[in-house]
């Protein structure tokens, strides 16, 4: 089960001593990409010839139909460039759908969870099966595919924070090097990392990543793990995304609401 690589992270944190959150500074955030860069046309004239009086009134007029042109050209090139940037930011999904609706746990066929006795809570897709398996505080197993389930596993630690152990990016990379030294990994990779707020303002790391394994072929799993009540909670999501079944856009959004759902239970 991918959970089993998370904990000697942290436990080799407690016996050496090695991961000195200071060392590695703060998360760095890289400066916004340039998606597109539109020149706009200016308009402008200049003259620096001489004219005579009776030409004045002529050429003034001359030069206001230009300008007049001009102006409308340079308008109408912007016009034009802008309707340009719409259009390409609307085909690349960079510009918000105005017309969707929030997507509700009903629509995803999710169910929230709670475990009061460990103190947390998330969404499960309610036509997985619970099951029991050592090591797994709780599981859920797609029916007839096992391979295919939701897990967590609470455990006691020192931490009062995930900050004290390390930045959401240097979590992933041990996260990932952990899958990589296993023997049935092919190949492993990071797709996204991200941290949010939880419960009480505690901090919650996410990871995606994807694992070509020899038991079971190519995997998508999710993860989440934050620190709460002295105690350790990790999630973890694992899903087939083979290339001649990959994971249909339907399932994944269950399995991201799953993910950003998972946090501590209110104590009560």
């Amino acid at each position: 089960m991918a959970l089993q690589i998370w904990f000697p992270l942290f436990n080799h944190y407690h016996n050496h001593n090695l991961c000195n959150h200071a060392r590695y500074g703060p998360t760095l955030m890289s400066s916004p990409r340039t998606l597109f860069s539109v020149s706009l046309p200016q308009a402008s004239l200049s003259s620096t010839q001489q004219h005579n009086p009776d030409t004045t009134h002529y050429l003034n007029l001359n030069i206001n139909n230009d300008t007049h042109k001009a102006t409308q050209l340079g308008f109408l090139s912007k016009r034009r460039n802008l309707n340009l940037v719409i259009l390409a930011l609307f085909s690349n999904g960079f510009l918000p759908n105005m017309t969707t609706k929030p997507i509700l746990a009903e629509e995803l066929q999710l169910q929230r969870y709670i475990d009061p006795k460990e103190g947390f809570t998330l969404l499960r897709p309610s036509s997985w099966i619970k099951v029991d398996k050592a090591g797994a505080t709780v599981l859920f197993e797609e029916a007839n595919k096992g391979s295919n389930n939701v897990g967590v596993v609470v455990n006691p630690v020192r931490l009062t924070s995930l900050g004290e152990f390390g930045t959401p990016q240097f979590v992933a990379e041990k996260l990932i090097q952990a899958e990589r030294r296993k023997e049935s990994t092919n190949d492993a990779e990071v797709i996204s990392v991200a941290e949010r707020s939880g419960q009480g303002g505690s901090q919650v790391y996410e990871f995606e990543y994807k694992v070509d394994s020899t038991r079971g072929g190519m995997k998508r799993i999710f993860s989440a793990v934050f620190v709460a009540y002295k105690k350790l909670y990790l999630l973890n999501i694992t899903h087939s995304d083979k290339p001649d079944s990959p994971l249909d856009v339907h399932t994944r959004m269950m399995l991201e609401q799953v993910l950003h759902s998972f946090d501590a239970a209110p104590q009560t």
